[in-house]
């Protein structure tokens, strides 16, 4: 039991430092921003759920690429690995020209579609057409990132991460506060921030592939394969997508302030998701290197104990949330409406973290198991549920705090999905596949 917890801290440890970064970013342009104004946050707040929704859409290139890598090493291929990764290295490029060159087409529409007044919509527009620039290389990110953890090389995204935000809160301070660009300003420092992230990481996979003799150029087969393996983690992960659109929408249509506050509390959760990732993130990892390897028992070994992890991650993150709610609404906002009105949405999302603990643990272990196919219709079936108990927030006009609640109901039906997946034999395939 030890080994297994060293292997799991071995990995979640820097893993967790690395994820964080991303969120982190956005924690620190959301309190620039929202010293500025309501309006401003606002319209962070619509921009960011459009840029997040179009990068996050493709989270599949790290997290096939950590299992694909994770599982040619696990069974000594080294230069297979290597040649994997760099297909979704090359997928993420093209993807990013493609999306990025489509967000700056339709910022306008995008932003209106989730503002909450023609002023926000005006901001958000602002946002986007710069950030549209940062798409190839966030993308870069995810795909370089996922090969480097299959390789259990942790340490290199962490640093490249840490560099990063300091490369972004330093220009956005300087664009924002110092030269008065506002939403422009804040976008800027993200394009700036994330194409340094994209070259060093990059390069690092390039050496570690000619370090194994694997080519670096585009090879079509290699990224096909990245691609195809990618359909049912991009169904997955639009479900998800598609639940936090809903949710902005509701909260745009209760009006400024809920927006402000959902902007705020969204970002609270983005970091704790990606803290918590850190466990999923040695679930693709341990899970895709043990059954590449043949162990049936050691993965299953190992996916107990990364459950009772995710447990108790997700009461300490739940209580500390709940103790700290009020001093992380007032870091965020001076605005007392905004205030009063997230509060009582952080204390739910704390309430639920110990559910959502074994939610991204288990979610962790059947991607890197492969068990796409499930998961995406696993994530229809969630969607179906969630949608309608957050939609009739909007409906009933209800509170704000009753569109976390609808939340809740999100992170319980993803649980009931995953556990009873994880109980049988049929996500368990063994060796190089």
């Amino acid at each position: 039991m030890r080994d297994i917890d060293r292997r799991i801290l071995a990995i979640s440890i820097p893993a967790f430092a690395a994820l964080i970064s991303e969120p982190l970013m956005l924690m620190a342009d959301t309190a620039i921003i929202g010293h500025v104004g309501r309006t401003e946050l606002a319209g962070l707040a619509a921009a960011s759920t459009v840029l997040m929704t179009v990068v996050g859409l493709c989270i599949f290139l790290a997290y096939g690429s950590t299992a694909t890598v994770a599982r040619h090493q696990g069974a000594g291929d080294d230069r297979r690995a290597l040649q994997s990764a760099l297909g979704g290295v090359w997928l993420a490029l093209g993807l990013g020209v493609i999306l990025g060159a489509g967000l700056a087409v339709f910022a306008r529409p995008l932003g209106r579609s989730l503002a909450s007044s023609p002023q926000v919509a005006d901001l958000a527009y602002d946002y986007l057409i710069v950030a549209a620039a940062s798409v190839p290389a966030l993308l870069l990110v995810l795909a370089a990132t996922g090969a480097l953890r299959g390789l259990l090389d942790l340490r290199t995204p962490l640093l490249a991460m840490i560099a990063a935000n300091l490369v972004n809160v330093i220009i956005t301070l300087l664009l924002v506060h110092g030269l008065g660009w506002g939403l422009r300003g804040a976008a800027l420092g993200l394009v700036i921030a994330q194409w340094f992230a994209a070259v060093w990481l990059c390069l690092v996979v390039i050496r570690r592939a000619r370090a194994v003799r694997a080519s670096v150029r585009p090879d079509l087969g290699e990224v096909l394969t990245a691609a195809a393996d990618g359909v049912p983690l991009l169904v997955r992960t639009l479900t998800l997508r598609i639940s936090l659109i809903i949710a902005t929408l509701v909260a745009a249509g209760l009006g400024d302030a809920p927006l402000a506050a959902h902007q705020i509390a969204t970002t609270v959760v983005s970091f704790l998701a990606f803290a918590l990732d850190a466990l999923a993130i040695a679930g693709q990892t341990l899970t895709g290197r043990t059954l590449g390897a043949s162990d049936a028992t050691g993965t299953r070994a190992m996916t107990r104990r990364m459950i009772a992890w995710g447990v108790g991650a997700g009461v300490v993150f739940g209580l500390v949330i709940a103790a700290a709610s009020p001093l992380l609404v007032r870091g965020f906002t001076s605005d007392s409406l905004v205030q009063s009105t997230a509060i009582p949405a952080l204390l739910v999302v704390a309430a639920i973290q110990p559910l959502s603990g074994v939610v991204f643990v288990l979610d962790g272990v059947l991607i890197g198991a492969g068990d796409g196919v499930y998961l995406a219709w696993a994530g229809i079936l969630v969607l179906a549920l969630y949608a309608p108990a957050a939609l009739a927030v909007g409906w009933l006009d209800a509170s704000f705090m009753w569109l976390w609640v609808a939340y809740g109901v999100f992170i319980t039906a993803r649980l009931a999905t995953l556990w009873w997946r994880q109980r049988g034999d049929a996500w368990m395939v063994l060796g190089s596949r």
